[in-house]
């Protein structure tokens, strides 16, 4: 009986790489629209927020880049591992710098950004998976059947 139970969870190990292909989308979805608001509707705003917060002001410049442009990229499942990287650290700044004097939970909490700074760092270790351009790249990936 538990062997059938076993195998039966088993055939979810094929469904990994469409697992991976919806945490990539999910994260890259969150982080473009984070990000395009900083770089194309207020840098200059976003640059002294930052410093505000005690951080040299061009870092302001890297975190909006990391998540908008690392988001693209995480959709896309190009350069996954390094642009999850970007987008990890620069979560793991905001919830240190921004969210987590408001706790876990509530108003301003580091709840969603720790959920997403999740996603990033199981990105950084799995990678983009089968359903990636990474993985096209890689050769990896065949467009036509042989």
């Amino acid at each position: 009986m538990v062997l059938f139970r076993e195998e039966r969870l088993r055939y979810l190990d094929r469904l990994q790489p469409l697992a991976l292909f919806v945490m990539r989308l999910a994260l890259g979805a969150i982080m473009v629209s984070h990000g395009y608001h900083k770089v194309f509707g207020g840098l200059h705003h976003h640059a002294q927020f930052v410093a505000s917060l005690g951080l040299p002001a061009w870092t302001a410049y890297l975190s909006a880049f990391a998540e908008f442009l690392g988001g693209l990229l995480v959709l896309i499942g190009l350069f996954t591992r390094a642009a999850a990287f970007a987008i990890c650290i620069d979560l793991a700044v905001a919830i240190w710098k921004v969210h987590w004097h408001n706790g876990l939970s509530g108003n301003g909490g580091f709840e969603f950004p720790l959920a997403v700074a999740t996603l990033a760092f199981a990105l950084i270790f799995f990678g983009a998976g089968p359903i990636a351009m990474d993985h096209v790249l890689r050769g990896g990936g065949s467009w036509s059947r042989k």
